[in-house]
C-alpha cells in the first residue's frame, strides 16, 4: 500500500475492524517514512455479471429485478421479507460461486423455482407460471401434478 502523502511503499497497519456485517474491512495505516496515517477498505471484488436472455439478448445482472419478480410471486402470501431477502441472497451466492462471467436466465429462474417450492408452493407456482410462461389451462394443471406427485 503506497502512501497517498509522500508515495512511499512500506506502512504498518494500526488498526483493523470489520464493518458493512463483515463485508468490508477497515484498517488504518500509518506510513513508515513520514508518519502520517490514513484508511483503507479492503473488499472482496466482485465479478460483474453479464445475464444472458431467452432470445441470446445481453444485461447487466440486476439483483433489484430478480427481488421485485420474488416479491410479486410471494404477494399475499406468508413470506416474510427477510426470508425474500435471504433466498436473493442465496441465489447470488450460488452465481457468483458459479465463477462464471455470464449467466443464463434459465439458471436464475431454475434456482429461484427450487428455492420457491420449499418455501411457498403457491409462490412457486405463480413464479413458474410467469417464468416457464404457461400458454393455457393444461400446462398449468401439468405443473400442478408434478408439484402433487413430489408429496
Amino acid at each position: 500500500m503506497k502512501c497517498p502523502y509522500c508515495d512511499y511503499f512500506e506502512t504498518k497497519v494500526i488498526d483493523s475492524r470489520p464493518t458493512d456485517e463483515g463485508q468490508t474491512i477497515r484498517r488504518r495505516r500509518e506510513c513508515v517514512k513520514c508518519n502520517k496515517r490514513y484508511t483503507t477498505y479492503e473488499k472482496i471484488e466482485e465479478i460483474p455479471l453479464v445475464l444472458v436472455k431467452k432470445d441470446g439478448n445481453r444485461q447487466s445482472y440486476n439483483r433489484n429485478k430478480l427481488l421485485s419478480g420474488i416479491i410479486r410471486a410471494c404477494e399475499k402470501r406468508p413470506v416474510s421479507m427477510v426470508e425474500i431477502e435471504r433466498l436473493v441472497d442465496e441465489i447470488e451466492k450460488d452465481l457468483y460461486n458459479s465463477m462464471e462471467k455470464e449467466i443464463t436466465t434459465k439458471f436464475i429462474g431454475e434456482r429461484v423455482m427450487s428455492k420457491l417450492k420449499s418455501i411457498d408452493e403457491v409462490a412457486y407456482v405463480r413464479f413458474a407460471s410467469v417464468y416457464r410462461q404457461f400458454k393455457d389451462i393444461n400446462t398449468f394443471m401439468d405443473e400442478l401434478k408434478k408439484l402433487l406427485n413430489e408429496k
